[in-house]
């Protein structure tokens, strides 16, 4: 049996994200179960599960609540859409997030996922400036190497250009200014608040440069996933937000993985005190146990569409799934009953100072992030912070690195979008035992590549 599944996943099953070439010849590895923060394979190999399936089980594997809840809704209402028409879980869930949500942010259009969250954030800036006699305001700026999703207009306000390429002519519009990667700062890397107010007044300078009259929002992650985990430096999101009100410009939060609990707040904005006028969010409101995904809207911005004959045509069939709603429903009780955010806030100090201890390998050049969500950065050389060559790239971080984690028993990303990185985010059940556990896995590994460069 196990090899005509894997057969038919290479047959078959087109995998995202995927070089498909390389299981022609091996088998696909193939998880079948979780419990807590592990994971198992076809075989029964345990694995830690170092990034929640991806950035998504937050609660942790295993929760028959949750299966139990998306069955007895199912058995009630299956389905039905959200057009026109509503349904009790959905109701429940928006006035949930809306209590939740920081500020004025009472308003909850749900998609079926992060990308989609994004498409409507977009979207619904364009519109909101029309309505309110902009219509000129349509452009957006984003940061260099950040991902904010796949369809067109997700794609386009990523800053990862080999990632768009093959898609391109892309949704015009989207201008790209520098992350808040601190270790390769071009100025101010020894002076964190001066670092953010230059990273913060160069989006206010592509503001200015493109036309005040031209720009409908600013899309930025409280901690941006791709290059490796970067946070934001002090003070940096407070300049933005003033940048922001200053030009008629919307401040969406993208907290695709930095909501419900990633950081230890509920909102990722919350951590670094600043209220958007949008949060795109999506992965963790399940802890994956169904997909679901929304744009929290603030009223400010909602007012418009509340009024007279205007709408906003846009939806999808499965945004608010009636399943999916109750199980975000139940997730988030559980958050409630088990302190998970507080979790987090009490072991966020030990992971990152256990995954520091990895700085004294010759092989990283930098351990960074926030919360349960961390990227190790891997150089060549400390000194200068020379980072990999392509060819390098290809043989170590992925000919070597990710696959002897995952045949030592951790399951993680190992990335060069930007420079070279590892990154964890484990379920947020996870404690010290399991930060040592990974921490041993990485150090073997890590010591093992570079002897390969």
């Amino acid at each position: 049996m196990g090899k005509d599944l894997d057969k038919a996943a290479y047959d078959h099953l087109w995998m995202h994200f995927t070089r498909m070439s390389s299981y022609e010849h091996s088998p696909v590895p193939t998880i079948v179960r979780g419990e807590g923060t592990y994971i198992y394979d076809a075989a029964g190999k345990r694995y830690i599960d170092g990034l929640a399936g991806l950035f998504v089980v937050n609660a942790g594997h295993g929760r028959h609540e949750l299966a139990e809840t998306a069955y007895k809704q199912a058995q009630e209402l299956a389905f039905f859409p959200i057009w026109s028409y509503a349904h009790p879980k959905a109701v429940e869930l928006a006035e949930r997030l809306a209590q939740l949500a920081p500020g004025d942010l009472n308003k909850v259009f749900f998609t079926t996922g992060g990308g989609e969250a994004v498409e409507t954030a977009w979207k619904l800036a364009k519109q909101y400036h029309k309505l309110t006699g902009n219509p000129g305001k349509y452009k957006v700026i984003s940061r260099s190497v950040a991902y904010h999703g796949t369809p067109h207009g997700a794609l386009s306000i990523t800053g990862l250009p080999a990632l768009k390429a093959p898609f391109e002519p892309l949704v015009p519009g989207a201008h790209k200014v520098p992350n808040t990667n601190i270790y390769r700062a071009p100025a101010h890397g020894d002076d964190p608040e001066a670092f953010g107010r230059w990273a913060a007044d160069r989006i206010e300078e592509a503001i200015v440069l493109e036309g005040p009259d031209s720009v409908a929002a600013v899309f930025l992650e409280p901690v941006q996933n791709a290059g490796g985990c970067f946070p934001p430096p002090p003070g940096y999101f407070r300049r933005v937000r003033e940048i922001c009100d200053r030009h008629n410009v919307l401040l969406v939060s993208d907290e695709v993985i930095c909501a419900f609990g990633r950081l230890g707040t509920m909102f990722g904005c919350e951590k670094f005190g600043y209220v958007p006028d949008m949060i795109t969010c999506a992965k963790g409101m399940t802890s994956g146990y169904s997909p679901i995904g929304a744009c929290l809207v603030s009223d400010r911005i909602a007012e418009p569409f509340y009024s007279g004959g205007n709408s906003f045509p846009h939806g999808y069939t499965f945004g608010g799934h009636p399943v999916s709603s109750a199980v975000a429903l139940a997730n988030l009780d559980i958050f409630e009953r088990e302190g998970l955010n507080q979790h987090v806030l009490d072991n966020e100090a030990a992971f990152h100072a256990t995954l520091s201890k990895l700085t004294d390998l010759p092989i990283v050049g930098d351990v960074r992030g926030n919360g349960y969500f961390y990227g190790i950065e891997l150089v060549k050389d400390k000194a200068t912070k020379a980072t990999f060559s392509d060819e390098e790239s290809e043989r170590i971080l992925y000919g070597f690195v990710s696959k002897k984690l995952f045949e030592n028993g951790l399951y993680c990303r190992a990335d060069d979008r930007g420079d070279p990185v590892v990154q964890l985010a484990p379920p947020l059940t996870a404690d010290q035992s399991l930060f040592d556990e990974a921490e041993q896995i990485l150090r073997g590994v890590l010591s093992e590549a570079y002897t390969l460069l």
